[in-house]
């Protein structure tokens, strides 16, 4: 059996006239180096822009953060050589870890994420931004929002009559929620004898000089715009 003969390879057809360059031209060499120069002058004025202190070209915004969720604080800088970045709570300074994140999004966009959000997250954050040729740094704050909670609701007591009597509870929430007492589903009047006060963690019903007919269920009520709680305790004066 006969073998094929090879394909011949086409022969390259010439360019069209005027697409051909002449490297040994002195016009082509002339503009060869006026290009080269101009992108390293480019260059030079890239390099010479970008190396200096730090700025600042977005800065920080307060966030809202809702109690078990994550909040985060995004910042855009200019800094060449690459900066140290730091970030700082009220003062202190915050180490990346669970709770803390340190996020580089882009040359240029640093970020903190706030986890697990709770009430003591609430304060004012800093970011510090240094290279060998300076710092620059901004502030924001985080502002938690907590649904209105007992976290511990009055004891039921037993008192004598002519003793005082008081019912505490702990509470919690932002913003901070507003408080109410009831005797046997009835708001309590407040008077010199039986009133209640009401702190940033704690709410107290006061009964001085106590009767058998202060005897009773007392409920506390809590409430804010993002929920509500309440607890009860038995009074008993004999």
């Amino acid at each position: 059996m006969s073998k094929a003969a090879p394909a011949k390879k086409p022969t390259p057809s010439a360019p069209p006239p005027g697409c051909t360059i002449d490297i040994n031209d002195p016009q082509v060499q002339s503009a060869a180096i006026r290009i080269q120069a101009s992108y390293r002058g480019h260059r030079s004025r890239k390099e010479l822009r970008e190396k200096g202190p730090p700025r600042v070209l977005e800065p920080l915004k307060d966030v809202m953060l809702i109690e078990g969720s994550a909040a985060k604080l995004t910042c855009r800088i200019s800094a060449f050589p690459d900066p140290f970045i730091r970030w700082s709570k009220d003062g202190k300074e915050l180490r990346d870890g669970p709770k803390y994140r340190y996020i580089f999004e882009d040359p240029d966009v640093v970020a903190l994420v706030v986890r697990d959000g709770e009430l003591a997250d609430l304060g004012q954050y800093s970011i510090n931004v240094t290279n060998p040729f300076g710092q620059c740094s901004d502030s924001a704050r985080i502002l938690v929002e907590v649904p209105a909670k007992i976290q511990k609701g009055p004891d039921s007591t037993k008192a004598r009559k002519g003793t005082t009597v008081k019912l505490c509870a702990e509470i919690m929430g932002e913003p901070a929620p507003d408080v109410g007492w009831t005797k046997d589903g009835k708001d309590i009047e407040e008077d010199e004898r039986v009133f209640f006060e009401i702190g940033s963690t704690n709410t107290t019903l006061t009964i001085r000089r106590a009767t058998p007919e202060d005897s009773g269920k007392y409920e506390v009520f809590v409430e804010n715009s993002l929920g509500m709680d309440q607890s009860f305790a038995r009074v008993d004066v004999a």
